[in-house]
């Protein structure tokens, strides 16, 4: 077995924080601090991941109100020890160009598009993680026969856990966190739904 370079070593005995993760130049593009354990997301991206992952994102800048902003590939610093990177999240906050995270009560959306190999952190960790930090919505876009299909949350104040609000095929409507209309189908190159 190889030895891990020293920078892979949490620099202290209760594992990394959330602010580590600045400090970290030598770490792969999209690591994740999961409950204090880097996250690498080695694999290859696969070509449909990427493409709904932007055409989502240049949609939902379209449909932001003034003083939001759509972003990819940004962590969000939920607590010490869990600085998640989703694929897309929509926050009120102001646009700053050294921006590195978001806090929780700047996020309204967050958005992961499943890979096989980040399936399971997106279903069960993430979900959990996100409702407990206070975002008020989330989805979670799986492919179904080579298109796309939003799983939809809302956050119950109540439990601090997210309740379903719709599986949408084909087109997403809601009124929250703003109102949406989007085609799900147009975000990957033509293809026909089967009926």
């Amino acid at each position: 077995m190889s030895e891990l370079p020293d920078w892979m070593y949490a620099p202290r005995e209760e594992g990394w924080l959330a602010e580590d993760l600045d400090h970290l130049p030598q770490a792969p593009r999209h690591t994740e601090l999961i409950d204090g354990a880097l996250v690498f997301v080695m694999s290859p991206q696969r070509s449909w991941h990427s493409r709904v992952v932007t055409a989502l994102t240049g949609v939902l800048e379209e449909l932001v109100p003034d003083g939001v902003l759509a972003e990819r590939e940004m962590t969000i610093k939920l607590d010490p020890r869990n600085r998640p990177e989703p694929d897309l999240l929509v926050a009120t906050a102001e646009f700053d160009p050294d921006r590195t995270w978001f806090a929780p009560e700047e996020v309204a959306l967050v958005v992961e598009v499943v890979s096989p190999e980040s399936a399971h952190r997106d279903r069960t960790v993430k979900v959990r993680k996100y409702a407990e930090a206070g975002i008020p919505h989330y989805w979670i876009i799986e492919e179904e026969e080579g298109l796309p299909v939003a799983h939809v949350f809302e956050r119950e104040a109540s439990t601090s856990s997210y309740a379903p609000a719709g599986i949408f095929r084909g087109r997403l409507r809601r009124p929250v966190p703003f109102p949406v209309d989007l085609d799900l189908d147009a975000l990957v190159p033509v293809r026909k739904r089967a009926d």
